[in-house]
């Protein structure tokens, strides 16, 4: 009797065994077929790339280093005159800056109330939450060059368009972050406020946002590293700041290229003192919401 109960137990145990084994090598197959898939379409679509470019990608590989070798060497021929250089494009630096710190600013505005009015428990409206999100969504998902581009064709060059353009992506990529932080807060304190009667603006002021704060200034500081090479980018379609100078420099070719480095050398150091400040920021606040 016993050795019949040891033998269905051992058959049980093969039995979950096989089915796991079964599972494992399905995964496998799987995993292995989305990375095949994934490689072939890579291959594929860098071939019709290499096809409709102006040259070949394997033709010209080779020359890759050429033009940052020319770059170096006449900025350190004229190394002279960098510090003169960086003085003079620091006002396009400034105002690259600006764009990104007035962008940002706006942005997180947008981003918040759109946080707030698409996120479950919290939203004023709960059958509009969808509305929100889409809305999100779209100013998210559209780039910021693209809303730029188009700004340039309404208002002409200049800083405002690629102002508008930054903080409407913004607006739409921090709303989706600041509604995952939102949705995790206790909402004790929302319900005890409702209780005293307090309205709905009241409610998230003082409910909400003295949860949430740390996370959303550490998001939002993420955000305006992120749109300071943003706002460099865009000056490349006419959009203003350093990006504007350096497109000039770069487009005049030799001859110029002292002053490309000294842009390189501006926007470098920039973004490198906005991470780290942005970093050791974010790190405290988080550290802050820890303890």
């Amino acid at each position: 009797m016993a050795d019949i109960s040891l033998s269905g137990a051992q058959h049980h145990v093969d039995g979950i065994q096989a089915s796991y084994m079964a599972q494992v090598q399905r995964r496998r197959l799987y995993g292995g077929l989305t990375l095949l898939i994934f490689v072939v379409l890579m291959v594929s679509g860098f071939n019709v790339a290499d096809d409709r470019n102006a040259g070949g990608f394997w033709d010209g590989l080779h020359q890759i280093g050429d033009y940052p070798a020319d770059v170096l060497s006449e900025a350190w021929d004229k190394r002279a005159d960098l510090p003169a250089l960086i003085v003079k494009y620091f006002p396009a630096l400034v105002e690259t800056i600006n764009i990104a710190a007035v962008s940002t600013l706006i942005g997180a505005i947008g981003g918040l109330f759109l946080s707030l009015l698409g996120t479950r428990g919290l939203a004023k409206w709960p059958r509009l939450i969808p509305l929100f999100r889409r809305i999100s969504d779209i100013m998210r998902a559209v780039p910021e060059i693209v809303i730029a581009l188009v700004l340039i064709f309404v208002l002409g060059g200049g800083p405002v368009p690629a102002m508008i353009a930054i903080a409407i992506h913004t607006a739409g990529a921090l709303a989706k972050m600041f509604s995952e932080v939102s949705e995790n807060t206790d909402l004790k304190a929302v319900d005890g406020l409702a209780s005293t009667g307090a309205t709905w603006s009241q409610r998230m002021l003082l409910g909400v946002l003295p949860q949430v704060a740390p996370n959303y200034v550490s998001y939002t500081l993420l955000r305006f590293e992120i749109n300071i090479r943003a706002s460099a980018i865009l000056g490349f379609v006419g959009a203003g700041g350093l990006g504007y100078e350096l497109r000039n420099a770069m487009a005049w070719g030799p001859g110029r290229f002292d002053e490309a480095a000294a842009i390189f050398i501006l926007l470098f150091g920039t973004i490198v003192f906005f991470d780290q400040v942005s970093s050791r920021y974010r790190n405290r606040l988080t550290e802050g919401q820890g303890q």
